[in-house]
């Protein structure tokens, strides 16, 4: 969701991240990946305008993404 609301593909949210193409793939398949490997991902797409909001943090109640204003 957050890569695709930046509108950036695999390769290019990989190329970003450091990580391999296959790796956002298995992210994004619900894998699990080293926490290291995680916040990599994170971070670029943080740096990319994403923010991340915890649970309890929108009016459902749930995690999730939003870009920033």
């Amino acid at each position: 969701m957050a890569r695709t609301a930046l509108g950036i593909g695999v390769r290019e949210l990989a190329e970003l991240a450091k990580v391999s193409p296959d790796t956002i793939a298995r992210l994004e398949r619900g894998e699990v990946l080293k926490e290291r490997t995680i916040e990599d991902i994170k971070g670029a797409l943080e740096a990319g305008g994403v923010i991340f909001l915890d649970e309890g943090s929108t009016t459902d109640g749930g995690p999730g993404v939003r870009l920033k204003g």
